[in-house]
């Protein structure tokens, strides 16, 4: 999801039924390093996208598409919002899983995960 980032700032549009939509579907991989590796590529050309975008660039619209149809429409700031950050959210449990096969601790999601020493025994 973080390299929908790049496309965001720098197309005006995504239409899903484009031949640009093969770009987006997910890559195979077969060790753990692999996936942490694309994830760390595309959130390293997210920051890209970002650090040269313009504040008058981050607010003009863009568009989600299907086929010619508009889904949605909104300043590039807000779609970054809501289809990158809060989609993001939505999906935290791959979050979580990206963050055990870097070793790291999960935090709180819903309340205190087991990372967190909070059931430990006395």
């Amino acid at each position: 999801m973080p390299s929908w980032i790049e496309s965001m700032v720098n197309e005006d549009e995504f239409d899903m039924k484009s031949p640009a939509a093969e770009n987006f579907k997910p890559k195979e991989w077969r060790r753990r390093q692999e996936l942490a590796d694309m994830f760390d590529a595309s959130m390293a050309k997210a920051r890209a996208a970002l650090a040269k975008a313009s504040d008058e660039q981050l607010l003009e619209p863009w568009r989600f598409v299907v086929g010619g149809h508009v889904v949605s429409e909104s300043p590039r700031h807000i779609a970054i919002r809501d289809s990158v950050l809060n989609h993001l959210a939505h999906h935290r449990g791959q979050l979580t899983v990206y963050l055990r096969l870097n070793e790291a601790s999960v935090p709180a999601i819903y309340g205190p995960s087991a990372d967190e020493g909070r059931f430990d025994a006395a």
